[in-house]
């Protein structure tokens, strides 16, 4: 799990032109500090993340190594605050290859080891729901809103309203998991498949199978 929160330390130190010296003026920290934490030899805690983060004009999300955002154009002129009083609570989300039925910590572990995806998380911020989880995302059948390589984080615990992302469930006799844009009617639940390439599915409230596993908060992008 170490290579899942390393810190991209080294690398922005490279882009930017600056050593561990004037990164250490930056942040306050020690230079020793520093050089552990771009070595990977000692872990980060919230407090260096947001002295990073203000240092680097980033957001903390943007230090991690792995699933980050392209850095071909960071726009040098956001201004970050020198101190924040803000709780800064990363979580390593579990990645699926699969929708989980019925989210929970254990049973994400299940479909991450039967998916193939043992061992490997996504960083988040702030998310308080316990059985949150990162789908994997392994063709282009989304495309191109969703592509080949991309997670898409689902949070179980937020209620999906009309237009927006979800795993859902439905059907009577086999039961369908998929991603869906959902539609409340007063008579019907109608479900638009993400690229609109196929036509709606419209659900009988109260008499078709159907169920929000969780509501499509945001995506991580492939760098591919």
């Amino acid at each position: 799990m170490k290579g899942m929160t390393a810190l991209r330390v080294k690398e922005l130190l490279r882009e930017k032109g600056w050593t561990t010296k004037v990164l250490a003026e930056k942040t306050g920290m020690s230079e020793s500090y520093l050089t552990h934490i771009k070595n990977g030899t000692r872990r980060w805690n919230e407090d260096s993340l947001r002295k990073l983060a203000n240092a680097f004009e980033m957001s903390p999300i943007d230090l991690f190594a792995l699933y980050r955002k392209r850095t071909d154009n960071i726009d040098t002129s956001i201004n970050l605050p020198e101190q924040t009083n803000a709780d800064l609570n990363v979580q390593l989300i579990p990645v699926v290859g699969d929708i989980p039925s019925n989210p929970s910590p254990y049973n994400n572990q299940l479909i991450q080891v039967t998916t193939g995806f043992k061992d490997a998380f996504v960083p988040f911020l702030n998310s308080t729901d316990g059985a949150i989880f990162a789908l994997a995302i392994e063709n282009n059948l989304m495309a191109p809103i969703f592509c080949k390589g991309d997670r898409l984080i689902i949070s179980p615990e937020i209620w999906a309203r009309t237009g927006d992302l979800a795993a859902v469930e439905y059907g009577n006799d086999t039961p369908i998991k998929t991603i869906a844009k959902v539609t409340y009617t007063e008579e019907f639940v109608i479900l638009e498949t993400v690229n609109q390439k196929q036509a709606p599915v419209a659900l009988i409230r109260g008499k078709d199978h159907f169920r929000i596993i969780g509501r499509v908060i945001t995506r991580i992008q492939s760098l591919v």
